[in-house]
């Protein structure tokens, strides 16, 4: 069985396992927070039609992003129809970048087993 060279001992890969935010990591929150921080800003539709989400679906992880402080959520009206808007926070985009960290603390793990 191969084991973990010395530059990437078992318990720091372990770290990095745990480290995984997740919140974002769920697959819908990691596409949404993904195209959040691409374009700086999505509307519903396209969240919906990018991700390929149900309304109650995405809703339901857009209020969840909302509620732990990662995105804000803008609706208004345009003419008659409503029109809803997610940004990411500063929060948001840190606890992103923290979800990468991490990532990339597992991949090169991996890639320092022997």
């Amino acid at each position: 069985m191969a084991s973990v060279s010395a530059h990437a001992p078992p318990s720091a890969f372990a770290s990095a396992v745990e480290s995984l935010d997740e919140v974002i990591h769920q697959k819908a929150r990691l596409g949404i927070m993904s195209t959040l921080l691409a374009l700086g800003e999505a509307d519903f539709k396209l969240l919906k039609e990018t991700l390929s989400l149900s309304d109650g679906n995405l809703s339901t992880h857009l209020a969840l992003l909302e509620e732990r402080g990662y995105i804000t959520v803008r609706k208004e009206f345009r003419g008659r129809k409503p029109r809803t808007t997610a940004q990411p926070t500063d929060t948001g985009r840190a606890a992103f970048q923290e979800y990468l960290a991490a990532l990339e603390r597992i991949i090169q793990g991996l890639s320092k087993r022997d």
